[in-house]
């Protein structure tokens, strides 16, 4: 099992640009020495060029989560993973075709095979998409019946819906084409480049759920000084809500794993504010829970500041860090929320890791595509920047074709 938090630098992937660059080279220059001739060679690099940078993003993926899990990166490199995946077996197909019929392909069907590559793997992957966005919707109906109908409990119908339509745009669009040679080439610009964009989130999405799932079944080292639990309101006696109490359970068996395998004691800080409809803090709340199950008073650090996640990791560090500031700290929150808390851990310059309680099963899909989103909004520039390295690859590509 992959450890958390044992690598002290971030992961870096020069190489692979340096790499990007030199096989950009190559196939260059084989185009113009070999002209026509270039077609078998220039595929076997690509397959050999797209195998070495699945590599290359996995090994990074490995090492962000030793470095960081709960970073966006996380999910960027697995998420490129994949999408290379899909262009290492296009390149790879065609090089074995080539090699057995060398007159099977020329350059033109080379490149029309890289370009339309994209579009085949999402018609081959709209059955697990189609699944996937019924699965999404129906426990996103199932999640508004029981939380109510906020926007963001319609996160999962907004994209089972985009899933859908993309998919049958593309089908319907892909199937009829006629007219001039210059609005056949727009018609093909169009499907195989929304293909590859589609393609592109696609794989993110998926990153997305494993990323998330990976958190969330971690167990953290034994070894830890203080662990927060987050808050997540109470009932009208102010007594913990069941969510909240899986958070607090989850905690206290930590905290006997501890004890029976490395017999370290640990600090608890019950992180959470006092809402408008609440008799108590939540914090106040859970040190009451915890003193319940045998918990000294002096082991509880009450944080009673926050109202959101990222104020419960801000407020939680301060207390921690104005006793220990070399803690080792880890929290506990539920398995759904571990990705997103230990972001927010983050953002305030703590290193912890999180441990995730059981909750109902609909709370899930929900949360991973909340995650989808914040990776898109909150890293627009990178997406602006792949989303244009997209289109200028496709264009002029496509514009060489039909030269």
């Amino acid at each position: 099992m992959i450890r958390f938090d044992t690598r002290s630098k971030k992961p870096k992937l020069y190489s692979l640009a340096f790499l990007t660059a030199a096989v950009a080279l190559v196939i260059a220059a084989l185009a113009v020495t070999l002209r026509e001739r270039s077609v078998a060679p220039a595929c076997a690099v690509m397959a050999a060029y797209s195998f070495l940078a699945l590599l290359m993003l996995l090994w990074a993926f490995q090492e962000q989560i030793r470095y960081n899990p709960y970073s966006y990166n996380t999910i960027i490199y697995i998420g490129f993973a994949l999408f290379t995946l899909s262009v290492t077996i296009t390149h790879a197909s065609l090089a074995a075709r080539i090699a057995i019929d060398p007159a099977a392909a020329d350059a033109d069907h080379f490149v029309r095979v890289l370009l339309g590559s994209a579009k085949q793997y999402m018609l081959l992957s709209a059955p697990f998409l189609f699944t996937f966005s019924i699965a999404l919707c129906v426990s996103n109906i199932s999640l508004i019946r029981h939380e109510g109908r906020r926007f963001v409990n319609l996160l999962g119908i907004i994209l089972s819906f985009l899933l859908l339509a993309g998919a049958l745009v593309l089908y319907h669009f892909d199937f009829y084409v006629s007219g001039s040679i210059r609005e056949v080439m727009m018609h093909d610009l169009f499907a195989n480049l929304f293909s590859a964009i589609y393609l592109y989130y696609e794989c993110m999405l998926i990153g997305t759920i494993i990323a998330g799932a990976l958190t969330a079944r971690y167990e953290p080292e034994p070894d830890k000084d203080y662990l927060i639990i987050l808050g997540c309101g109470l009932r009208r006696d102010g007594t913990p809500t069941p969510l909240l109490r899986g958070r607090i359970d989850r905690a206290l068996r930590f905290l006997q794993r501890q004890r029976e395998e490395t017999g370290k004691e640990l600090t608890f800080v019950t992180s959470g504010g006092q809402g408008p409809n609440e008799v108590v803090s939540e914090s106040a709340s859970m040190k009451r829970y915890l003193m319940e199950h045998g918990v000294p008073e002096e082991r509880i650090i009450e944080e009673d500041r926050s109202t959101d996640t990222q104020e419960n990791m801000r407020f939680s560090k301060e207390k921690i860090w104005a006793i220990d500031p070399n803690a080792k700290v880890a929290f506990s929150t539920t398995n759904y929320h571990v990705f997103r808390s230990g972001l927010f851990a983050r953002r305030v310059k703590m290193r912890a890791v999180g441990m995730g309680a059981k909750t109902k099963w609909y709370f899930w899909p929900n949360a991973a595509v909340r995650e989808f989103v914040d990776l898109l909004t909150k890293h627009r520039g990178k997406q602006a920047f792949i989303l244009g390295g997209m289109i200028v690859f496709y264009v002029s590509l496509t514009l060489w074709i039909y030269r």
